[in-house]
């Protein structure tokens, strides 16, 4: 019989997250099954505890339990409890583990899909939500020069850049006059085909515009576009790996995601 895996969500109809596990699946040989769960939005606890008792050996979550699985889970990774977010549980006699992958997977898909060397650049991140806390601790590690976050309510943005030293933040409007190598839109505004309210000359030579939305040619990267970004990008090479490193977690193989990532855009 495979190993039972799932992805835990409200909505998760979506995701993808189960066809890219079992492309994943057959590539290294390792016998899973990969399965999508439903949970009200007052009862992950209890469906997680179904499916663990089911026999379930570990579990994506996507949204809007990440928080609820931090809190569920029994030890915490570096990088989950930096994120206060969980999008990774590992089940074992020991209890639940808990870990945020993506951070891992946006890293990985700028500087080895992309080819964006991280190190030395100046890096705007749009948003203040757990999207963007779940990607500062990778973000840092990659020795950015400077990381500011902006969003449309101040307080949030400076309350959480003040876990993270070296983290500025602001307002939108305080962008004007400043010029990033990289802007990363980690809000919700994409998932409207809305655009944000950054200045017209906010992107260097050179610079890249990243969106967490995938599968669409977004209001941000098409604005980013018309205001002079050299790149721009959507995010399904960090769905990818950010997968591929839970695969990693749960199996202990590490599978290859280039034809994967192919493959999911071909789509």
């Amino acid at each position: 019989m495979p190993d039972r895996y799932a992805v835990i969500g409200n909505p998760v109809a979506h995701s993808r997250s189960p066809w890219i596990h079992a492309q994943f699946a057959l590539q290294t040989g390792e016998a899973i099954a990969y399965e999508p769960l439903f949970a009200p939005l007052d009862g992950f606890a209890a469906t997680v505890a179904a499916f663990r008792a089911a026999g379930g050996r570990g579990a994506n979550v996507t949204l809007p339990f990440k928080e609820q699985a931090c809190a569920l889970s029994t030890q915490l990774s570096e990088r989950a409890r930096a994120a206060q977010a969980v999008n990774t549980l590992v089940f074992s006699a020991d209890g639940v583990h808990g870990d945020n992958t993506d951070g891992y997977g946006l890293v990985s898909d700028l500087t080895v899909n992309l080819g964006f060397a991280i190190g030395g650049r100046r890096i705007l991140l749009a948003g203040a939500g757990g999207a963007a806390r779940g990607v500062l601790l990778p973000l840092l590690g990659e020795r950015p020069s400077g990381l500011v976050i902006a969003n449309r309510d101040v307080a949030k943005a400076r309350a959480l850049a003040g876990g993270f030293a070296g983290v500025t933040a602001c307002g939108y409007a305080d962008l004007a006059g400043e010029r990033y190598d990289l802007v990363i839109n980690a809000t919700s505004a994409s998932l409207a085909d809305a655009a944000l309210p950054l200045p017209t000359q906010i992107y260097g030579a050179g610079s890249l515009a990243y969106d967490m939305v995938y599968g669409r040619d977004t209001a941000f990267m098409r604005q980013a576009r018309a205001q002079g970004a050299a790149r721009t990008s959507d995010g399904a090479g960090m769905l990818v790996e950010q997968a591929a490193e839970s695969f990693f977690l749960w199996r202990g193989v590490r599978p290859a995601t280039a034809p994967v990532l192919a493959a999911l855009r071909g789509a």
